[in-house]
């Protein structure tokens, strides 16, 4: 289930392991910075002074910040697919609300563990490049929530893709407002969308996926 974003053309792809810890390095600079603040002040000279790594080294890697933090986001963003995967793995009973809870949760915990990404993702989108990259998630992870509902019999088998989107979208639309003004999230918030995301995917589900299947 996991999902990754092909990387710019800009971006170099390391090869050997002392640019990759580079990479890294400069990353989980940024994603420090990011949190003490915030996206707009954040500066590649800045980033590579906490990486320990010249600009001109920041430069052989990423075309400029924005190429950064797209770089970071994704980084975290697979990091969540897998979350969603593992977790969804382990689930005892399926059901088209166990199926929005899980993965709405796994969010949850993902974002607990990167509050850079908070700030980056579900506060950076008057970012255009930040708003396309979570578009195109969002419409990976519809598809693949979809294909993984009708091949486990919880949901019917012309559920369509927009429909999915549509669900994905409005989840996506709660945990902004979740964490909108608190790094920490609105649990409250986040539990009543998953109400409301659960309630509108149960239009599409099968009998097993209203009553749940044992695993």
């Amino acid at each position: 289930m996991a999902a990754t974003l092909t990387s710019p053309a800009t971006r170099r792809v390391p090869r050997q392991e002392r640019s990759r810890r580079r990479v890294e390095d400069l990353l989980d600079a940024a994603a420090r910075l990011v949190v003490e603040r915030g996206v707009e002040a954040l500066t590649t000279r800045d980033i590579a002074e906490a990486a320990g790594v010249p600009v001109a080294g920041l430069y052989q890697y990423f075309a400029d910040k924005e190429d950064l933090l797209l770089a970071l986001a994704q980084r975290d963003m697979d990091e969540m697919d897998t979350q969603v995967a593992a977790d969804l793995a382990t689930l005892e009973t399926l059901s088209m609300w166990t199926l929005v809870r899980t993965t709405m949760s796994a969010y949850v915990e993902v974002y607990r563990r990167r509050p850079a990404f908070v700030e980056i993702y579900l506060r950076g989108r008057t970012n255009v490049a930040v708003h396309r990259f979570g578009r195109e998630h969002n419409a990976r992870t519809a598809t693949m929530l979809r294909d993984f509902a009708v091949e486990a019999g919880i949901a019917q088998p012309d559920l369509r893709p927009d429909v999915a989107l549509l669900a994905v979208e409005v989840g996506d639309r709660v945990f902004q407002l979740a964490y909108e003004h608190d790094r920490s999230g609105n649990r409250k918030i986040v539990e009543e969308g998953m109400v409301l995301v659960a309630a509108y995917l149960e239009r599409y589900a099968t009998p097993e996926g209203l009553q749940g299947i044992r695993r």
